[in-house]
């Protein structure tokens, strides 16, 4: 299962795991389009949408509370 973790790895932002606009590994819009322009700095790969888990499905399977947080990711 897809680790859904509560925040933005570049600029710790809030991504609740039922988030629009949340990009794997764990990054909000604004970072994904601005700062990292579309590539993983952890993999070097594409980034794309995170599934997002429903509401039914949190209680069984629930979102990380496990932080990760690299404020040298904004200067890429």
């Amino acid at each position: 299962m897809l680790e859904l973790r509560p925040g933005c790895e570049c600029c710790d932002k809030d991504l609740p795991p039922a988030a629009a606009g949340a990009f794997e590994c764990t990054f909000c819009q604004d970072c994904t389009n601005d700062v990292l322009k579309g590539i993983c700095p952890n993999c070097g790969g594409e980034l794309v949408a995170r599934p997002r888990r429903p509401e039914s499905k949190l209680a069984k399977s629930p979102a990380s509370t496990r932080r990760v947080f690299n404020p040298y990711c904004a200067k890429r």
